[in-house]
């Protein structure tokens, strides 16, 4: 069984995003962190080198595959920031007041924060804390 490549690691969080060179990128993902730190409780951290997540959860499914994941997270990529959020998949109301965005069943890609209705956001991010199980 493959294991899986990203895992949570000891890098500064704080770090990672004052290194993201887009100055308006960097605020988004700031203001990112800070929705998805209140709607969790959790800390910050790391997971592989690119990666934000918040809280934690083992997941074991049927064939015997486990391992350990974010409860929500996102990742600043080249041309916007991706954000992981559980339950997305029964969310298109609130997804069609969102604004300019793309989704799959997990990810939620935004290239600016003033694209989107950052209230319409954060009720998604809150659905989202209560994780995979609720």
């Amino acid at each position: 069984m493959a294991e899986l490549k990203t895992k949570k690691t000891t890098a500064s969080v704080t770090d990672f995003l004052k290194a993201i060179p887009d100055e308006a990128r960097r605020k988004d993902c700031q203001t990112v962190a800070r929705l998805m730190k209140a709607a969790t409780g959790a800390a910050p951290k790391m997971w592989g080198a690119g990666i934000v997540g918040f809280g934690d959860f083992h997941y074991k499914y049927e064939s015997g595959r486990a391992g350990d994941w974010f409860i929500m997270g996102f990742a600043p990529r080249k041309g916007d920031v991706t954000l992981y959020l559980w339950r997305l998949d029964d969310k298109a109301a609130l997804l069609k007041k969102l604004g300019k965005h793309s989704a799959g069943k997990g990810c939620l890609h935004i290239k600016r924060l003033s694209d989107v209705d950052v209230n319409v956001l954060t009720q998604l991010i809150e659905v989202a804390a209560l994780g995979p199980k609720a």
